[in-house]
């Protein structure tokens, strides 16, 4: 057996008068991961936790949570397993930890909502794919330094410049798109992510003009111009001093690379 759903829910609304309690706990694995601040019993004691925590109840553990606010949502699952990555996990047991990418897990619920619900081919082993890679998104989680509510605003921000180089990321506007200072912004996300935000948006369009120039015909100037370079002569210098090569170079020998690779037998 990799793993069955029992059943399995995201974005799960709750009154504020919500409460589980399941004294003798459930004879199954159950993974909770909150989208609001939520009251949860551990060590003898009612405390409250923030939004986008995780936690884990191995099978009869005593489950008690409910809602702290106005509103209580969360995802969750109730699934039996005897893989390794769930029972002999590292993670805490009835004790809630902050996520460091509580979108990514998200997304997972959602797909495992999409696997549980529908007759596939594939069902089993894509619901084990999917659960191990929750695991493994918890387990950064766990081990991950101790998470700020602006860590939320600065992965945000990360995951965008990643996903559109070219956009104008100047730092006013990076710092406006978060309401915070242009200065706070560069102190605070060189410290969380240990790159200045002008560093990583140069990376993400390097790194974004390498695909174009391994897997292209474009000019270098309509590569410049598609990662965001309003200037050739500017782009040309950032490429060489981050790849060591000029555009033209790096697609010259990639080329050659590729082609010597293909030659082998």
């Amino acid at each position: 057996m990799m793993a069955n759903i029992f059943y399995v829910e995201y974005d799960a609304l709750h009154e504020s008068n919500f409460v589980f309690d399941i004294p003798e706990g459930h004879n199954c694995w159950l993974l909770v991961v909150t989208h609001t601040p939520a009251l949860f019993w551990v060590n003898e004691e009612l405390k409250e936790f923030p939004a986008h925590s995780g936690v884990l109840y191995h099978p009869h553990q005593k489950i008690y949570y409910r809602a702290s606010a106005e509103q209580y949502k969360n995802d969750w699952i109730r699934f039996e397993s005897n893989e390794s990555y769930v029972t002999e996990t590292s993670l805490p047991f009835g004790v809630p930890f902050s996520l460091n990418d509580p979108e990514y897990c998200h997304k997972i619920f959602q797909l495992l909502v999409s696997e549980h619900s529908f007759q596939k081919d594939y069902k089993e082993s894509s619901i084990d794919c999917l659960l191990r890679t929750l695991f493994n998104k918890l387990l950064e989680s766990y081990f991950h330094e101790v998470i700020t509510p602006k860590y939320y605003n600065l992965l945000t921000l990360r995951t965008a410049i990643y996903s559109n180089p070219s956009q104008d990321w100047a730092v006013p506007r990076m710092a406006n798109s978060i309401h915070i200072s242009p200065g706070y912004l560069q102190t605070i996300y060189k410290k969380t992510f240990g790159v200045s935000c002008m560093d990583d948006v140069i990376t993400s369009r390097i790194r974004q003009a390498k695909e174009y120039l391994l897997h292209g015909s474009l000019s270098t100037a309509e590569v410049a111009y598609r990662c965001g370079y309003n200037n050739v002569e500017h782009f040309c210098r950032q490429f060489k001093r981050i790849t060591g090569f000029t555009p033209r170079k790096f697609h010259k020998q990639m080329k050659g690379e590729s082609l010597e690779r293909a030659a082998k037998p």
